[in-house]
């Protein structure tokens, strides 16, 4: 026997029925095609006109000034969180895995705004290691 589990969108309320769902999500992926359609068009003009999409003539400059942001991004947020995990260490908790628990549980996010894991605690760790050489 199939159970059926009721579906709830919060936006639109627990009256909504599977057809006005159907309705709803047949209305976002035809706009989801007219979107595609237009950037292909647009992009397709511009290139009858000659006009050059990107910048393909300094990619390797632009991909070094990319990883060089990126990396002294990642060293200021390093600075900024290092106090706070070298505070929680000072308490006692030394895994990796008690201090992702205890950043999180400190409602300390991730650089990208996240939860902690094991990898990112390594990788600020490490990268303070390196800076230490």
């Amino acid at each position: 026997m199939v159970q059926r589990v009721p579906f709830i969108v919060a936006e639109l309320g627990a009256d909504a029925d599977p057809f006005m769902l159907h309705l709803y999500a047949a209305l976002a992926e035809k706009e989801r095609r007219l979107i595609s359609e237009r950037t292909k068009a647009a992009l397709a003009s511009r290139k009858t006109t000659g006009i050059k999409l990107g910048n393909p003539t300094n990619t390797v400059e632009a991909a070094a000034k990319g990883r060089k942001i990126s990396i002294r991004e990642a060293d200021r947020f390093a600075q900024t969180v290092l106090p706070i995990i070298e505070s929680i260490q000072q308490s006692g908790i030394t895994s990796l895995r008690g201090l992702a628990f205890a950043l999180n549980n400190r409602d300390v996010r991730t650089a990208r705004n996240g939860q902690w894991q094991v990898s990112n605690v390594r990788n600020i760790l490490a990268r303070q290691s390196a800076a230490q050489l």
